[in-house]
């Protein structure tokens, strides 16, 4: 079970001062490697806030938690933090804060990709970090 989302990127204020402590930190995890997503997503995917899920781009995947939007109705439209997590989703063109990514999500039972993978990723690419 799946669904397709367009994803738009956001920068944070609580993100930002995690990161000022660390990257590698479980705040900035939990502020990072999340996606909100509206309430009818949630339900049709079968998800209850802090569930883990698999998003999916045609530039990769990571595991993240899953949290409902307390926006109003956006089906098919879901948001992340401006992250570690959401560049890997992301083509060169995507990364900037705004951006939409189409993507799809689908439950999963993985843990939260770990920063330190994501990092390793991003060597084996040749991007420098």
């Amino acid at each position: 079970m799946e669904t397709a989302v367009t994803i738009v990127t956001f920068r944070d204020i609580f993100q930002d001062e995690a990161a000022k402590k660390s990257k590698f930190t479980d705040e900035f995890r939990d502020l990072c490697a999340r996606i909100l997503l509206d309430k009818q997503d949630m339900a049709s995917l079968g998800l209850k806030d802090g569930q883990k899920v698999r998003v999916q781009s045609e530039m990769g995947a990571v595991i993240v938690a899953a949290k409902t939007s307390d926006d109003d109705p956006h089906p098919g439209l879901a948001f992340m933090t401006s992250s570690p997590w959401s560049n890997q989703l992301a083509g060169e063109d995507e990364c900037m804060p705004g951006t939409g990514i189409a993507a799809k999500v689908s439950p999963s039972d993985e843990s939260v990709t770990q920063i330190s993978e994501l990092l390793q990723r991003m060597r084996a690419q040749g991007i420098s970090t």
